[in-house]
């Protein structure tokens, strides 16, 4: 039984009311760990090691702040097979993809922020022999980092590393039903010699911990990725105590392919967008709007595609579509299916629990489903599944493809499809999205903006974005007339 402790001031510590949580392995259904239950108490013993951490850190040359963060991508890059199992148990992934997306993409993390404060420049403005006035951005203090479960080293370091990079303290909680990488990680720091209280991981569920995050005065700006609700309830508490918000949440995401694509690159494209990571990714297409012209052609090769994907032990290298998180989840995602059928859809393969042999025969484990038959209002279309779930629609002309792709609340994501470079450039400026992939998928250039529009989330992160976002500008204006 693996047993999972808070890294407070440099320490492994246990909860404060010495409760624990059931860590659950999604493949096999069986308890493999304890997670702490953490409180308010334990937030307010963080809070103050990152108070009492943040005087030495912020004023630290920016260049020892990037060794250190360098250190710590080194030494993910060292320990990456070992955390690559650690997610694959954790969080139902086959250790293949942690292996290729997850763990390397949480070393880039650390590594590029690490670099990218070196390249940090202040702006001037002179007002002609009168006056010069330059921006200060300084450190904001103690700030709260709420990562999911989803990817959970990638998008914990995603957040983390541009608040340690730009000079301020963290509290950080990771997702109660993937914690594991996230407590490693705490030993990864403690090697990379970070000093004691810079970072702070508090365990627990999101109505105690996370609550008392959000909630703590000494907290001055949250950083969240996860679901629309929460993020809704985070910023009606966060807004009126005037905390920075950076607010990163769900999608429903339209694969608009017209009928001039590379089909054979577009299709390939479209498999890993709708089902990788089983589907569970804020990023993926679920939403698949063919022109007429190549629909039928489209349906009958994904469909042959998709009833070829192994479902299975997410441990073994063979297997590339492992279980869903957890078995609340998995029931969840089986009632949008049955929801589907209810609103007309039909499933043209797929739509049920999957009972894999041996060990993982309680696993949570979905046959990657696709669906056809349903409009644009249906909740199916609408809501976020999350999950190895994806509709297909047609579309005759380009204004009806564009009012299906931005037919949802959401406007995380899209990716487009076409062989017309203006087509390209003329449709991408009218969807209502914050990414636009065209002809590839999930394309990342940890340099540009992240975020989406409507329901999607308020904010921006990657690259400049999220230190501007982790730091606030000060404009000093001097007289030369003096």
């Amino acid at each position: 039984m693996k047993v999972i402790a808070n890294y407070i001031h440099g320490e492994l510590l246990a909860p404060e009311s010495g409760k624990y949580i059931d860590n659950v392995n999604p493949s096999t259904g069986e308890v493999y760990g304890k997670i702490p239950a953490s409180n308010a108490f334990d937030v307010d013993r963080a809070v103050a090691a990152a108070k009492s951490a943040f005087a030495a850190w912020s004023t630290l040359p920016a260049a020892e702040r990037s060794g250190i963060l360098v250190r710590i991508a080194d030494l993910i890059g060292e320990h990456r097979a070992m955390l690559a199992e650690a997610e694959a148990i954790d969080n139902g992934k086959p250790v293949s993809l942690a292996m290729q997306m997850d763990i390397p993409r949480a070393e880039d993390n650390m590594r590029f922020f690490g670099t990218a404060i070196l390249h940090w420049s202040s702006e001037a403005h002179i007002m002609e022999e009168r006056a010069i006035n330059y921006t200060n951005r300084k450190p904001i203090g103690v700030v709260g980092c709420i990562s999911p479960w989803n990817l959970p080293l990638y998008l914990f370091t995603w957040k983390i590393a541009p608040a340690l990079a730009a000079g301020n303290c963290v509290v950080a909680k990771p997702s109660e039903l993937t914690p594991m990488t996230a407590f490693l990680f705490s030993k990864i720091c403690i090697e990379a010699g970070l000093p004691a209280g810079v970072l702070n991981i508090v365990h627990g569920l999101g109505s105690e911990a996370g609550d008392a995050i959000v909630n703590h005065s000494g907290i001055k700006a949250i950083s969240f990725t996860g679901g629309t609700i929460t993020g809704a309830r985070i910023a009606s508490v966060a807004a009126p105590k005037f905390k920075k918000l950076s607010l990163e949440l769900g999608g429903k995401n339209p694969f608009i392919v017209f009928d001039d694509c590379n089909f054979e690159k577009m299709l390939r494209t479209a498999l890993r967008a709708a089902f990788t990571n089983q589907g569970q990714i804020c990023l993926c297409g679920s939403r698949v709007l063919v022109q007429r012209g190549i629909f039928d052609r489209f349906v009958e090769a994904f469909v042959k595609k998709v009833s070829e994907m192994k479902v299975g032990d997410p441990m073994l290298e063979s297997t590339k579509t492992g279980a869903v998180v957890s078995e609340a989840h998995m029931q969840k995602v089986l009632s949008y299916i049955e929801l589907a059928q209810t609103e007309g859809g039909t499933v043209l393969c797929g739509g049920k629990r999957v009972i894999v042999d041996g060990a993982c025969a309680n696993g949570f484990f979905i046959e990657p489903t696709v669906i056809v038959g349903l409009g644009p209002d249906c909740r199916t279309n609408r809501e976020e599944i999350f999950g190895p779930v994806v509709t297909i629609q047609s579309f005759e002309t380009e204004e009806e493809a564009l009012a299906l792709a931005n037919a949802t609340e959401y406007g995380l994501a899209a990716s487009l499809w076409t062989a017309d470079v203006t087509r390209a450039h003329r449709f991408s400026a009218s969807l209502e999205s914050g990414i636009v992939w065209v002809n590839t998928w999930l394309l990342r250039d940890l340099r540009t903006p992240f975020g989406g529009v409507k329901h999607s989330g308020v904010g921006r992160e990657g690259g400049w974005e999220a230190l501007r976002f982790f730091t606030e500008p000060q404009n000093v204006c001097i007289d030369l007339t003096a």
